[in-house]
């Protein structure tokens, strides 16, 4: 195949380099991100493009799309396709693909990372003895983890992963989802109030979207314990960023550890300034063992749309 002759791809955000490599080796790929006039790179070159390439916390525009007449695919590095809309996908032909199967560990492990992380006081702890105040005083006292009560927003791969973790702290688990999983040994309750309420930990791990959205309000907030902590792992924006703001200035709850935010990678101020709020970048998955096998599967999920063959993590 000659270099003329190859399909092309539209990169729209960074990707590992040897992703990058890879690709590049089999394609003709385009950096949407390094353009200096995106809509006018897309007006003249857009009809070339028969592959998208995306992570899963960018997605694409209907503004781009629409640029695209030709496209058949695209392959989203991630699990999220709150950034993509599916119908528009669906009714224009477009194959939507993602990297199921990969990252579930990764992201369970950072659930409970955090959890274990705000409820013992850790980064206080670190803190506290760099600043040299274990010289002074003694450590305030943290919360125990073993044998409490958590309960998971959605229970899909992510949500069992962690339920499978919460058990072996002897930690009793219950859950909301879209549909009954009587398979699983945990309780599932009728209402988020109810799984607020009756729970020491909050773990939102439910798919993001617009159907989702603000899902944890201040009325969730309001019904947590007052020495409850809320961890998220899933998408900002399905907390109420000010809500939780104002509830963890009141100590209506515990704290928060946070993995995601509603305005990536902006954080709140006011969020940032809380010693009650623990606070990542978003990097659930965020292993190198990880990211390899993502990639691995962006590239097959394209390869097997230009040979023609079934997609191996079609939406």
């Amino acid at each position: 195949m000659t270099q003329q002759a190859r399909p092309n791809i539209l990169l729209i955000a960074p990707v590992l380099d040897s992703l990058l490599d890879r690709l590049s080796s089999a394609f003709e790929v385009h950096r949407l991100y390094e353009q200096d006039e995106p809509l006018a790179w897309l007006a003249a070159e857009g009809t070339r493009v028969q592959a998208v390439v995306t992570r899963g916390d960018v997605g694409i525009s209907n503004a781009v799309l629409e640029q695209l007449p030709q496209i058949g695919l695209i392959a989203i590095f991630g699990v999220g396709t709150d950034a993509v809309d599916l119908d528009y996908a669906r009714k224009a032909n477009i194959a939507v693909t993602i990297t199921s199967g990969v990252l579930t560990n990764d992201v369970a492990d950072m659930a409970m990372g955090l959890l274990l992380s705000g409820a013992r006081r850790l980064c206080l702890g670190d803190r506290f003895v760099r600043e040299g105040q274990w010289l002074r005083q003694a450590p305030a006292l943290g919360t125990q983890v073993s044998g409490k009560r958590v309960g998971i927003v959605g229970m899909g791969n992510i949500g069992r992963a962690i339920a499978q973790r919460a058990t072996a702290f002897d930690m009793s688990v219950s859950y909301i989802s879209c549909t009954p999983k009587p398979e699983l040994p945990y309780t599932r309750c009728g209402d988020i109030y109810t799984l607020a309420r009756e729970n020491d930990f909050l773990i939102v791990a439910a798919s993001g979207g617009a159907a989702n959205r603000g899902l944890i309000d201040a009325s969730v907030l309001e019904a947590m314990p007052a020495h409850a902590w809320l961890v998220n792992i899933a998408r900002g924006t399905l907390v109420d960023e000010n809500a939780l703001i104002q509830a963890l200035q009141r100590k209506a709850i515990a704290g928060a550890a946070l993995d995601v935010f509603e305005e990536e990678p902006h954080v709140p101020e006011a969020l940032i300034a809380l010693d009650n709020v623990i606070l990542q970048p978003h990097v659930g998955s965020a292993t190198a063992e990880t990211r390899q096998k993502m990639s691995d599967v962006v590239f097959a999920n394209v390869d097997a749309f230009f040979k023609g063959r079934p997609l191996p993590n079609a939406v």
